[in-house]
């Protein structure tokens, strides 16, 4: 891009804003819900006014360069956090495609009567719009992948609460698929919590795993062998029938773990192993009798 071409652009700065402006506004992708018109001006204001600083240095085609060093640090702060808010790959795009238009205009209006001026001139600018729109896009996806990343461990924690059901005993509900990356989740969490209380059983409730094939079954034989080196038993509830047929289908061995088909099973089989009596009131609130829940 010559100097006559930067110079003429600087020169209508103040309508390229306003043309660029109403573009962004009336798109039908545009979210006012997740930004206001006065924030989306002063946005756009400061972008170009470093855009057109940009095109009058002498190394104007290089968005690489230390021109564009200013440029670089709003399209990153623009699409992250445009990521963060929930704007789409297309909505952020159309922001530098939007004002690539404009430019176009306004190069043709000043270059209309020299066609080979205007051909070379309209091909350097796309070639700065389009490596810009590179970069937001490149930008925008990493904002997305902290996003998605973020997102995942926090559904991870949720998805592993460790609860303490009695004095004694934890009871850890597993939902969903486990992997390895989980399964260092869910070992971490139950090791503090046992740490915590001084419990001797937890409970692992895989009522909520769809399937359980050999790596699931070697990720719940690790869990309990670190709950085992902490000091605590573990005793694995849910096991249905299908997911039983399946554990004996494919040979896994848990003749050293114990197993139980329901959590109350589970619950039951911990008050026993810790010599927990428990009695049952009567209408009239005095203990009627007793139960113990020997196996």
């Amino acid at each position: 891009m010559n100097k006559e071409s930067a110079a003429a652009l600087k020169g209508k700065k103040k309508q390229i804003l306003e043309a660029w402006m109403a573009n962004q506004l009336k798109d039908a992708a545009l979210r006012d819900d997740l930004m206001s018109v006065s924030e989306l001006q002063q946005q756009s204001e400061e972008f170009l006014s470093s855009l057109l600083k940009a095109f009058a240095s002498p190394q104007a085609e290089d968005t690489e360069s230390s021109g564009y060093e200013s440029i670089h640090d709003i399209l990153s702060e623009i699409s992250i956090s445009r990521a963060r808010q929930g704007f789409s790959p297309r909505e952020t795009s159309a922001y530098i495609l939007s004002l690539k238009e404009v430019l176009s205009h306004t190069l043709e209006d000043r270059f209309k009567d020299d066609t080979a001026v205007l051909y070379r001139e309209i091909i350097s600018m796309n070639k700065i719009m389009d490596s810009l729109s590179l970069i937001t896009t490149e930008t925008y996806i990493k904002g997305r992948e902290e996003v998605i990343l973020r997102q995942t461990n926090e559904m991870s924690e949720i998805s592993t609460p460790v609860i303490r059901v009695w004095e004694g005993i934890l009871a850890l509900p597993i939902i969903g698929t486990l992997d390895s990356a989980r399964t260092q989740v869910v070992m971490e969490a139950l090791l503090e919590e046992i740490v915590a209380t001084g419990s001797r059983i937890a409970i692992l409730d895989i009522s909520g795993v769809p399937t359980v094939d050999s790596l699931v079954a070697q990720h719940l034989i690790k869990t309990v062998s670190a709950a085992r080196l902490m000091g605590a038993e573990c005793i694995i509830s849910g096991i249905r029938a299908e997911i039983a047929q399946t554990i004996v289908h494919l040979g896994i061995d848990l003749t050293n773990i114990y197993t139980k088909a329901t959590l109350a099973s589970a619950l039951k089989m911990s008050f026993s192993m810790l010599n927990i009596q428990v009695s049952k009131a009567g209408l009239n609130g005095q203990i009627g009798s007793k139960q113990n829940f020997g196996f």
